[in-house]
């Protein structure tokens, strides 16, 4: 285990930080590749449940993978790593008890497993080897009960943090509509790197239309836009990872560099005033996600129709400005005005 003398409150939080977002993608991703085409395949191939059903457990297993990448990071025993990863899903919220049992029901909510884990480590540093001969015994339960019941007590307030930003944003449907457009993408592009859940809140809210519609390019801004910024110091899957599965991947690069997302929100912004022009639509359900699974995409088509020219907006809109944009951001500030380098987004991921 970790020596406890060279942890310092910044390694402390990367810890948690790097666990709480490679674990969000590890677990969302199987989801965000397979959700939408299996939904699609359903009616032609009816044993395509099978794999909604598991991409649908993956999602709920997310406070679990977290916790044991926590874990990993402060270099845990594996029965303590999984202990982590016990309290954190029971803290997070996902897990359901009713009298006739429990139930799984989403990812439960992110912050609160990111703190449930932080906790949870915490009780972990502090028992160290006391317990000798006895830690697969004790650490097992004390971890997960007093952990995660300190995670559970603390849910109910830490969703507050959500409904409050919810109604922020809810405000913002009320200006005129490019305005709203700009300030609802650049807030999702922030939101999306971050341990809030932004379909939560577009959920919450009820985000449809044009404002569904500039959440989802705010995220394919950060998705796209550190996928490039990071190209030439990561490796191709880690790029592919930023807006196939989520831009949660970099939260920690964030947290430690916030001048990183100076061309992201710029190219939100940019991207918020295309779905204006353009009318881009979406719901509750579909905000939140960008490119990721199609999702964004896709429920656009679905409600502006298919047609020929509906596609090709659809693919300059969600795929090649964001590209371009980002390209172009990036250059601007690595060359032109250079605040932040390619090093900045590099992400050490095992």
């Amino acid at each position: 285990m970790m020596e406890t003398e060279r942890l310092t409150p910044k390694k402390y939080a990367m810890n948690v930080l790097n666990g709480l977002a490679i674990g969000t993608v590890v677990a969302l991703i199987p989801g965000a590749l397979l959700g939408e085409l299996f939904k699609a395949l359903l009616p032609a191939f009816p044993q395509g449940q099978f794999v909604l059903n598991a991409t649908a457990m993956s999602n709920s297993m997310l406070g679990l993978v977290v916790g044991v990448l926590v874990g990993i990071n402060f270099k845990f025993t594996p029965i303590q790593s999984t202990s982590l990863g016990l309290a954190a899903i029971l803290g997070g919220g996902a897990v359901q008890f009713a009298a006739e049992g429990l139930t799984l029901n989403g990812t439960g909510d992110v912050i609160n497993v990111g703190i449930t884990a932080a906790i949870a480590a915490g009780i972990i540093l502090l028992l160290g080897n006391r317990l000798k001969a006895y830690t697969i015994l004790l650490i097992p339960p004390i971890v997960m009960i007093v952990g995660g019941g300190i995670g559970l007590f603390l849910l109910p307030y830490v969703k507050g943090i959500t409904t409050l930003i919810g109604i922020f944003v809810a405000q913002l449907l009320n200006l005129q509509p490019i305005v709203m457009s700009v300030l609802i993408a650049i807030i999702f592009s922030v939101l999306i790197v971050s341990p809030i859940t932004t379909v939560g809140i577009a959920v919450a809210i009820s985000l449809v239309g044009i404002g569904s519609g500039a959440g989802n390019l705010g995220v394919c801004a950060a998705g796209f836009g550190l996928a490039i910024a990071g190209w030439n110091v990561n490796p191709i899957g880690t790029s592919l990872a930023h807006f196939i599965g989520s831009p949660k991947i970099s939260m920690s690069n964030v947290f430690a560099k916030p001048k990183i997302m100076l061309p992201i929100i710029c190219n939100a912004a940019s991207l918020g005033v295309l779905a204006a022009i353009f009318n881009i639509q979406g719901t509750p359900m579909s905000a939140g996600f960008g490119f990721s699974g199609l999702v964004g995409p896709v429920n656009h088509l679905n409600i502006v129709g298919w047609t020929a020219g509906n596609i090709m907006i659809t693919v300059l809109i969600f795929l090649v400005a964001p590209i371009a944009l980002g390209i172009g951001f990036n250059y601007l500030f690595t060359k032109i005005w250079p605040i932040i380098s390619p090093d900045d987004y590099r992400l050490e991921v095992a």
